[in-house]
């Protein structure tokens, strides 16, 4: 069994040192020094706003930006936890997570991970515009916006705790 992580950029440190990722995701508009115990090749970075439309002098979500995590995420050997980060560990850092638990245990799945994450983390606001295009991506006609939605208002924090999501084995096959 291994882990899929959820943190802030200010939990990134204590983060690595307790769980040991592999991999690492970045999603924040300002650049983040890969740190020491992470490969450089295992740590991508995508930069774009928090944003759920275009908007000036914003990077809005495209779906090249999911296609990309979609693809390194797809490296992960899944051998030692994924650390996926936004600023705040709310909005994009969850919607991640989200399309990553989609992809791997493939169609039909959508509202049950949808429930999982609010269970897991009650703050979760998943990006919206990564949702959509992600949907679109993973040909689920609409099912991941609608598992999104479903999920209802988040609960108000001022910091996030790191959110630990199990993997299961009989996951990784689909």
């Amino acid at each position: 069994m291994t882990r899929l992580l959820i943190s802030s950029y200010a939990a990134i440190a204590d983060t690595i040192r307790r769980h040991q990722p592999s991999h690492m995701l970045t999603l924040m508009d300002e650049h983040v020094e890969t740190p020491p115990a992470i490969l450089p090749e295992r740590h991508f970075r995508i930069r774009v706003h928090d944003i759920v439309e275009p908007a000036e002098g914003a990077i809005a979500p495209a779906a090249a930006h999911i296609e990309d995590v979609l693809t390194f995420a797809r490296t992960w050997t899944r051998e030692a936890p994924f650390l996926v980060h936004c600023w705040a560990g709310i909005s994009r850092s969850t919607a991640a997570a989200y399309i990553l638990l989609c992809d791997i245990r493939g169609p039909g799945h959508e509202a049950q991970i949808a429930r999982e994450l609010r269970e897991q983390a009650p703050h979760a606001q998943p990006n919206r515009l990564m949702i959509r295009h992600a949907d679109q991506i993973l040909g689920r006609e609409g099912r991941m916006v609608a598992a999104v939605e479903a999920m209802g208002e988040a609960r108000i924090v001022w910091e996030t705790e790191v959110v630990d999501i199990k993997v299961l084995a009989d996951e990784l096959d689909g």
